[in-house]
């Protein structure tokens, strides 16, 4: 089966910087592929890159057979890749509805974006409870939910994950996590990119490890929470 998603030797700069070395990665239809690395190892930008929000000087990148390097933001939302950005991001002064609402722009189906609102609902109760609270006034751990939700309102295939457990209690981690393999069993694809290596790598079919905007590894989950480098580099054993 072809990867839903490939780059290859992607090279991606911040004026003269580059952030991007080379990049070479898939995800196939029906997978969960996480990114880890150490903070400004080019995990966020490698999303940022793929979503069109920077442009990479080199290199090739398709989405279900699609160029995303010539597209814009707007058409690869609307091709179906969704994020959920790294810090939530969501609007502060609108209610979770309306939140969720914005997540739709793209789409008309009035009955089906009712219909995944409701799916969306059921994955986070607590989103329920709270649908004409303002956004900026929900815990970090509902905002997560809420970042998730919106992003998935899009209805996308291919679902960008940056930092979904950043700042949350470990109790709500392991919620996050759970719901981001029941978003995976119910269809949806999904890269992560995730700082918590140890409950990533757990969840992943496949995971790759990014030092300074180059890939240094990749393996399936279970191997890489295996692997020496990983042990020590990412998960604090000596």
């Amino acid at each position: 089966m072809p990867p839903l998603l490939e780059l290859t030797d992607i090279k991606t700069y911040y004026g003269n910087i580059q952030a991007l070395k080379g990049i070479s990665l898939s995800v196939a239809p029906g997978e969960v592929v996480c990114l880890i690395g150490s903070n400004g190892a080019g995990k966020t930008t490698t999303l940022r890159t793929i979503q069109g929000l920077i442009r990479p000087r080199e290199g090739t990148m398709t989405y279900d057979g699609k160029d995303l390097v010539t597209m814009e933001a707007d058409e690869i939302v609307k091709a179906g890749v969704s994020q959920s950005p790294e810090g939530r991001l969501v609007f502060p002064r609108m209610t979770v509805r309306e939140n969720l609402e914005m997540g739709a722009y793209s789409r008309s189906d009035k009955v089906g974006i009712q219909a995944d609102m409701e799916k969306i609902l059921d994955l986070f109760p607590r989103l329920r409870e709270r649908l004409t609270q303002k956004a900026g006034t929900l815990s970090g751990g509902e905002q997560q939910m809420l970042a998730m939700g919106r992003a998935m309102m899009s209805r996308p295939r291919l679902l960008l994950l940056d930092e979904p457990s950043m700042g949350l209690a470990p109790m709500l981690v392991e919620q996050i996590f759970r719901t981001i393999l029941d978003i995976n069993q119910q269809g949806t694809t999904v890269l992560l990119v995730e700082q918590n290596a140890r409950m990533a790598l757990a969840i992943s079919d496949r995971g790759y490890v990014l030092q300074t905007g180059r890939i240094v590894l990749e393996d399936t989950g279970s191997n890489l929470l295996n692997s020496e480098l990983v042990r020590k580099a990412y998960l604090g054993e000596h």
